[in-house]
């Protein structure tokens, strides 16, 4: 234990009537929603780089918080380990992510590096035996040292690669060893500033070779989690490899791993390829490769990726309900990829930003399942695309030639007119569900 959260008890479910701003409203883990527990649904999970090693920073100005956990020691990593822990048993949410960067600091080499991952994640491993949560998914931080400034897996050089390579099978090691449900790969410079020094082609190549590497790493050891890609555009490069869903997918299927990774879809990058949420978890569900969240929210303002605690349940409604049409999560979750402003310095802050993001999660996805139980959206979209369930349009749409098509419609004499299709009045059922 530390005393960073002294005096900050744990969080309990008081419902609406609530006294306190440290208290869950709307999430109540044994809820039963659609015949599953609450906390099964949205299986929450805290990420430690957001919430124990960010300094406060932004591009304009450096570090605003003064953890006592921060520093370049193994010892003090054990005290960031520690924080971590409390924070969960204050809240009591059932999973935990992490970066290799996040837990150890940095070595002077790969032998040290990993010598310290093995250290923290033993130590790690002990906490989470005394009763602590459980690993959602563990990475690599391919992106932060100046190594990776070219990229990872794209690097125009072999030895980066070789390092970068060497660093995941140490991160899938950990993840394996603490109990993880997924691994994921975010590129975070996985892609490029210029064309004037860069080779589309090889890049790609070698960014698939990379994936299957680690498929194929994953089967030799037997891990039975999900291997996942975040896709996420531009920032920080100027054009990312790994843009959106749809174009995760044909990298997928040039490289022949549509059936091996699934996707971690972050709010916050669908925002800045100029998608909603909801349509991204929506294109992965068609696709059948979504995975996970991560849960966040940018300032529509600021034009960047803030990584802001969720605040709008209708957003959040919307983006549970393409998830519970789909199913549900299997081995995904909710990870909460967000931080606190640079101005909230109080360790109360962090409690209390993770409580009202948990309370609008959970506030959200009640409201998906009632309308997804309700039916009347469903029976809309089942009655605009009725046509299509005659023979004669299954046909139409499997085997029909251009030729057919024209004999149809000049023997039949089709004209046909446009028909409404009703936005307002779904988005008004919508929001009586909110």
């Amino acid at each position: 234990m530390t005393s960073y959260f002294d005096g900050i008890a744990p969080v309990t479910f008081q419902g609406t009537s609530a006294s306190t701003d440290l208290a869950y409203r709307h999430y109540d883990a044994d809820e039963v929603v659609m015949g599953k527990r609450l906390e099964d649904h949205l299986r929450f999970a805290v990420a430690w780089w957001h919430s124990f090693a960010w300094p406060g920073g932004d591009p304009f100005g450096g570090q605003t918080f003064e953890r006592p956990w921060f520093g370049d020691t193994v010892e003090l990593a054990k005290q960031k380990a520690d924080a971590a822990f409390d924070l969960f048993a204050i809240l009591g949410q059932p999973y935990f992510c992490f970066h290799d960067a996040d837990i150890r600091p940095e070595g002077a080499d790969f032998a040290e590096n990993t010598a310290r991952l093995d250290e923290i994640t033993d130590y790690i491993g002990e906490k989470m035996e005394a009763g602590g949560p459980k690993l959602l998914w563990g990475t690599a931080n391919l992106f932060s040292h100046r190594r990776y400034m070219s990229g990872a897996a794209t690097n125009p050089d072999p030895d980066v690669f070789a390092f970068a390579a060497a660093t995941v099978k140490t991160c899938m090691d950990a993840t394996i060893k603490l109990g993880g449900e997924n691994y994921v790969l975010w590129g975070g410079r996985e892609g490029y500033e210029t064309l004037l020094n860069t080779d589309l082609k090889r890049e790609d190549a070698q960014l698939g070779r990379f994936l299957n590497m680690v498929v194929d790493y994953k089967h030799k050891m037997g891990f039975k989690g999900t291997i996942l890609i975040e896709p996420k555009p531009q920032e920080p490069t100027k054009h990312q490899y790994d843009y959106d869903v749809a174009t995760v997918y044909g990298f997928l299927r040039r490289h022949g791993l549509e059936d091996e990774v699934k996707v971690n879809i972050e709010q916050g990058h669908a925002i800045l390829a100029g998608h909603s949420f909801e349509h991204e978890i929506a294109v992965a569900q068609a696709l059948g490769i979504f995975g996970s969240i991560d849960m966040n929210r940018n300032d529509y303002q600021s034009g960047w990726d803030t990584d802001q605690f969720p605040n709008s349940v209708p957003e959040v409604m919307l983006a549970y309900y393409e998830i519970l049409k789909g199913g549900g999560f299997a081995s995904g979750g909710t990870n909460f990829d967000a931080k606190l402003r640079r101005q909230s310095l109080d360790p109360v802050d962090l409690v209390a930003a993770h409580v009202g993001a948990m309370d609008v999660c959970a506030r959200g996805l009640k409201a998906a399942a009632a309308l997804l139980e309700d039916g009347s959206l469903e029976a809309a979209r089942e009655a605009r695309y009725a046509g299509w369930n005659t023979p004669a349009s299954q046909g139409l749409a499997t085997q029909a030639t251009l030729e057919q098509c024209e004999d149809c419609v000049r023997a039949d004499n089709i004209n046909p007119e446009p028909r409404s299709g009703q936005q307002e009045r779904l988005e008004n059922i919508v929001n009586r569900f909110v």
